[in-house]
């Protein structure tokens, strides 16, 4: 539509070390854009401009964040890989359970990204190649 932008987010059907990953909830502006799972992808139109961009996991200590800018008529694909602190805290809480996850939690506060994902811009071709083998979330 004129004067609106897409923005896709998309998770592969696995993301990060050793196959790790996130069931994240996606926000744009504040609103809610849907539940990000392995193999899938969301999206939301929006008019031009400045956004804000959230990936939240359930009881997981943080978000990620991220401001964007669209213009009108594209669509703006982001690629969510799980974060090097999810996989920290996830691989604390394996090894040592509700303990470990809160003592990798501490330990992990202060990460440049403190949350699940991270976000990586993808350019049209690539994402519309991988977003083929993909199901829109619920």
């Amino acid at each position: 539509k004129p004067g609106q932008s897409r923005i896709v987010v998309l998770q592969e059907k696995t993301s990060g070390i050793g196959g790790a990953y996130c069931i994240c909830d996606m926000r744009l502006d504040g609103g809610p854009m849907g539940r990000l799972k392995p193999g899938t992808y969301v999206y939301s139109d929006r008019p031009a401009g400045r956004h804000e961009l959230v990936a939240g996991e359930t009881l997981f200590p943080g978000e990620t964040k991220r401001d964007i800018a669209t213009e009108s008529g594209r669509t703006y694909f982001f690629l969510t890989k799980t974060s090097d602190r999810h996989n920290s805290v996830t691989g604390m809480a394996l090894a040592g359970g509700l303990t470990g996850a809160v003592v990798a939690s501490v330990v992990t506060s202060g990460s440049d990204n403190p949350g699940p994902v991270d976000f990586f811009l993808l350019d049209e071709t690539s994402a519309r190649t991988t977003i083929a083998e993909l199901q829109l979330a619920e």
